[in-house]
């Protein structure tokens, strides 16, 4: 595939048919996304691949109370754990999660009551020895070691695109470090970045909606004019 139209075309998918994906795929995924950008070429992340169904069922219902919880905060019009945000209206929206999980009960399941089901989960862990978080100490909320590792997560979902597959990140895992840690077996200097999915679309998405490059780019300051504007 053109890289371009992968480029515009690779959405997130959750949405699976039941087919297996060879083990010599996900490898092929794998060692193409080796390759991405990181920092001081440290490569500092480490993947398990989760078969056993006993750990993909404790994946599944480490996800859900955070999922539940994050959809609560949507229906209460919040950005869900956003840094910067109404920290009281997040801890009454999140006391509600329970009767999104009610509600949830007597609906049809969806991804994540289904996520032990998916045909490939990769557990993406990152190694705190070897990520250069330059914003370390200087804010509250530290985000910049991310890019060493979420390049090579993208990686993996631009080479299953290329190879007929979807698949999308989830982080509702990582709300619970220490119980996934113990169920993947993880040292305390492995940190959990993120969950990929991936499988064979139901539906693989061709046309995604954006903001245009205006709405998010300006020349020069925050309040400078957009790119690309009068």
């Amino acid at each position: 595939m053109e890289l371009t139209q992968a480029l515009r075309t690779t959405g997130a998918v959750r949405e699976f048919r039941a087919d297996p994906v060879p083990d010599e795929v996900v490898a092929r995924l794998l060692d193409t996304a080796r390759f991405a950008p990181n920092g001081g070429n440290r490569q500092a992340w480490h993947v398990i691949v989760v078969k056993d169904a006993v750990r993909r069922r404790a994946l599944r219902d480490a996800y859900l109370p955070t999922w539940y919880e994050y959809l609560a905060q949507r229906e209460a019009g919040l950005t869900p754990w956003a840094p910067v945000t109404d920290d009281a209206a997040e801890a009454a929206a999140i006391r509600r999660a329970h009767e999104v999980a009610a509600r949830a009960a007597g609906t049809p399941e969806g991804f994540a009551e289904r996520f032990d089901e998916v045909p490939v989960l990769l557990a993406v862990l990152a190694d705190l020895r070897a990520l250069a978080a330059v914003d370390k100490g200087t804010r509250p909320y530290t985000i910049v070691g991310g890019a060493s590792v979420y390049p090579f997560v993208w990686s993996i979902l631009l080479a299953a695109r290329d190879e007929g597959l979807g698949g999308v990140i989830t982080t509702m895992n990582a709300r619970r470090e220490r119980e996934m840690r113990e169920v993947l077996g993880a040292p305390e200097h492995m940190s959990l970045a993120c969950v990929v999915a991936l499988g064979q679309p139901v539906h693989q998405p061709t046309r995604l909606s954006r903001q245009p490059v205006a709405a998010f780019a300006t020349v020069d300051r925050f309040d400078g004019p957009a790119l690309g504007g009068p």
